[in-house]
């Protein structure tokens, strides 16, 4: 196999609201920062993949747009998923992987704010038995904090130590919406009160791939890939454990992730008690620096978070405060759909 890198990462800085701007108007920064960060042109990449979704945006092929930000002419080796752009950097890694591309460039976006992403999110549950009786994300993610809570697994104040941390860290990430411990105000759904929860806001994010030595030209400290997977659990909430993510387990193991410790985890957990429930399954323990950045506590783009999250880990390796990182991202309720990634730094800077 060849060893793939992320060479740079870039993201804007989160907001509650966009309403000035178009998709395209706030991708062009971070695509011009995250290019300029290696000296790349467009034409210099091999493959590009971004991740978004047509029913946060609400309309079709709404990707298509966006491209106007990368430059489609001279044509583009080019592709999208629709989801978190993660499952984009996966694709791509794949793609360099093969030896059909030495560079490519991953983007994501997402607009929370037109609507209520509360109830949008329902349209990612099962269409036939869940979906027709609208129960929105957080009402979801209150199921399964209380099911932990019932479990003995974690408490109301354990989950809001989970929030002052994560806030607290985020003040010194100037591209956070939340910065700063607060209280945790009235509860949304028990037994999530609003510091449980995310904040609704837009952001976009983009890293660039290399392979092998055009990796270490373009970046003094790579972040290698070692290895990265994803899994998914039924579609059924009725059929799992709330408590648990065996999906998260195997993509984990399937990454490599259990081979040795890592120092750092960026995990995609956008309410307190998913955090308990990762922590778990990816066997991290207290000597573990979790989401330095503040983690989806404190920004949460839907559809850019997860990307955000193996980008943050791989700007920790890049300026040298980690040596093995884990990402995490997760995208679907409660925890449904999970990938890991592995990054790892050289012994030494060049």
């Amino acid at each position: 196999m060849r060893d793939v890198a992320i060479v740079a990462f870039s993201q804007t800085d989160h907001v509650r609201g966009s309403e000035e701007l178009s998709e395209v108007e706030m991708l062009m920064p971070v695509l011009h920062d995250v290019l300029g960060r290696t000296g790349l042109r467009t034409g210099d990449i091999g493959f590009t993949c971004s991740g978004s979704s047509d029913y946060l945006a609400g309309r079709a092929f709404s990707f298509t747009m966006a491209l106007d930000g990368v430059g489609a002419w001279p044509p583009i080796a080019e592709s999208h998923v629709e989801t978190d752009g993660a499952w984009a950097l996966y694709e791509a890694w794949v793609e360099l992987l093969t030896g059909e591309a030495d560079t490519a460039l991953v983007y994501s976006w997402g607009k929370s704010s037109p609507g209520s992403v509360r109830d949008v999110l329902t349209r990612q549950l099962d269409p036939y038995y869940l979906a027709p009786l609208w129960p929105d994300s957080v009402a979801l993610a209150a199921l399964q904090a209380q099911a932990l809570v019932d479990a003995g697994e974690t408490d109301e104040p354990a989950l809001a130590a989970i929030a002052a941390r994560s806030r607290t860290d985020a003040a010194d990430n100037p591209h956070a919406q939340l910065r700063g411990a607060r209280g945790q105000g009235d509860y949304v759904v028990r037994p999530l009160r609003t510091g449980d929860c995310p904040p609704v806001g837009d952001g976009a994010a983009a890293v660039v791939l290399a392979a092998g030595d055009r990796a270490r030209e373009l970046c003094d400290r790579p972040a290698w890939i070692r290895g990265m997977d994803h899994r998914i659990e039924p579609h059924s909430l009725g059929v799992r454990d709330l408590t648990d993510s065996p999906s998260t387990r195997l993509a984990a193991e399937g990454a490599g992730a259990f081979e040795r410790p890592v120092d750092t985890a960026e995990l995609h957990a956008p309410f307190t008690s998913q955090e308990v429930v990762l922590r778990k399954a990816l066997r991290l323990g207290g000597s573990v620096r979790i989401n330095a950045s503040g983690g989806a506590l404190a920004a949460n783009p839907v559809m850019a978070a997860g990307l955000i999250r193996i980008g943050e880990a791989a700007a920790a390796v890049h300026r040298g405060a980690s040596d093995r990182a884990l990402a995490h991202a997760t995208s679907g309720p409660c925890l449904q759909q999970n990938l890991v990634a592995v990054l790892e730094g050289e012994p030494h800077a060049r």
